[in-house]
Order: C-alpha cells, then sequence, then structure tokens
C-alpha cells in the first residue's frame, strides 16, 4: 500500500476479507480462490442453502484470498473460457476443495455425527423394548460400523443411511405412524385386502364409508396412499395422526 496526502490507497487488486472459508481449485497449474461465509459451503453442497449471496461473501475470484489477491481478467478466461465471476466462482464451490485446519474439520465432523445420531434416536426405537436408543447408543454403534460421513449428503439423508447399516449391529426400526384412511364403501373390500399388508389395524368401522385406523412403516405410506387414492379417483383419503414421516430425498423437509 502507498500513501498519499494523508490517505492510505489499497491496490486494486487487492480484497481484504475476514472470518471466510475458503474454497480452491487448480486449474491450467494455477491456484484459484474463492471466499465463502464460514458454514455455508456444506449447506449449499447439500442442497440446504440455494441463495448463492448468503454462501459467497464477495464474487471476485482470487489467486489468494488471505492476501487479498485478485485474479486477472486475461487468467480467468484462459483458464475457464468465461470472464463471468459469479459462474466461475459457482464452478469453484461445487468442484473446489474447502480449506479448513485440521481442529476445525474435526470439530464439524462431530457436530454432523451428534446431529444424525440425533435423529436416529428421535425416528427409531429397539423393536424388542419398544422404547428408543439415546443419542449416546447411537453414537457407539455407528462408531462399532466405522461409519464415516458423506459431504454430498446432507445429515437428515445420512440419518437414513446408518438406519440401514444399524439393523447388522443392533435390533432397531423406525417408529410407526398412527394413519386413519377412509375408503368409499363401493371399494372398500377390495382396496382393504390391498392395504391390509402394509397396515397393522387397530380399529375399523363403517360410517358409511370404511374407516381404518392403524400402525404403518413410514416407508409404506407412499405405497398405500397411491393404492387407495387413484383407484377411487381421490375419493379415498389417508391422514398421519401421529409421529413422523422419514424420506429419502435431498430437501431440507426430508424429515420432518
Amino acid at each position: 500500500m502507498s500513501r498519499s496526502g494523508g490517505k492510505i490507497f489499497t491496490p486494486t487488486n487487492q480484497i481484504r476479507l475476514t472470518n471466510i472459508a475458503v474454497v480452491r481449485v487448480k486449474k491450467a497449474g494455477k491456484r484459484f480462490e474463492i471466499a465463502c461465509y464460514k458454514n455455508k459451503v456444506l449447506s449449499w453442497r447439500q442442497k440446504v442453502e440455494t441463495d448463492l449471496d448468503e454462501v459467497l461473501q464477495s464474487e471476485a475470484v482470487f489467486t489468494n484470498v488471505s492476501k487479498g489477491q485478485v485474479a486477472k481478467k486475461d487468467e480467468l478466461l484462459k483458464c475457464f473460457k468465461t470472464e463471468d465471476q459469479r459462474a466461475i466462482c459457482l464452478e469453484i464451490l461445487e468442484k473446489g476443495e474447502l480449506q479448513v485446519s485440521d481442529k476445525e474439520r474435526h470439530a464439524n465432523q462431530e457436530a454432523s455425527v451428534k446431529e444424525i445420531a440425533s435423529i436416529v434416536s428421535d425416528k427409531c426405537i429397539n423393536p424388542e423394548t419398544k422404547t428408543p436408543y439415546t443419542v449416546t447408543m447411537i453414537e457407539s454403534a455407528m462408531r462399532d460400523l466405522h461409519f464415516s460421513l458423506n459431504p454430498k449428503r446432507n445429515n437428515k439423508q445420512q440419518a437414513l443411511d446408518v438406519i440401514k447399516q444399524l439393523t447388522t449391529v443392533i435390533p432397531i426400526q423406525r417408529a410407526q405412524m398412527k394413519v386413519r384412511m377412509t375408503i368409499p364403501a363401493k371399494e372398500a373390500k377390495k382396496l382393504r385386502e390391498k392395504v391390509a399388508q402394509y397396515i397393522t389395524i387397530e380399529s375399523e368401522a363403517f360410517e358409511p364409508h370404511l374407516n381404518l385406523v392403524g400402525l404403518i412403516d413410514p416407508g409404506h405410506l407412499r405405497t398405500v396412499e397411491e393404492a387407495i387414492v387413484g383407484p377411487t379417483k381421490g375419493r379415498a383419503t389417508i391422514e398421519v395422526l401421529s409421529l413422523k414421516e422419514m424420506t429419502d430425498t435431498g430437501d431440507s423437509s426430508a424429515l420432518t
């Protein structure tokens, strides 16, 4: 920097940022970096955060973020075939390597494992005792599995993966949900037989439609819904009375 007339001038190819997470990529032997907000990079990659402006501290592309050195336009054009810095930031965000210290990486991993274990504990039971497992017990079983985090799947999705794997080391199943089905009398007999394999019926009555109340594995909810709603053109209904559904999707409402 230089001083003139009492003012300090910062070179135009330097930008200073603080409290940042750096994502780095190498292309054509050159290093390019972007400056992101901490904790937002993984949220973006897991599709939890979708607003790019919430992830990037600056749309500038750097050769060295810590020194504030901004990449030259001719370098960007040569390596990325474009001068569009937002597009380049997107590519680096998707393909680059997040730079974190070993201590920070370990802390983030521990937090993710604990959150996954908490989700499993909340959604599952021991089928032999009909009681939930504690978070500590789930964490211990995960260690027995040598579970490793997948940075491309969010914690809710990984909780579903863990449940499937845990069946090999402990008795575990997803807590069933209670549902109420209403089926028009005309189709009642046929559709009751069709859904009986998926539901443990607790009560049923005609008034005048068939009303069934019972327990169902959350994974079978959609199958049952399609089995009764389609053939009746929407006159049959299914309503969740208690507990929560878990579905293997990529959005933030995968476990609600």
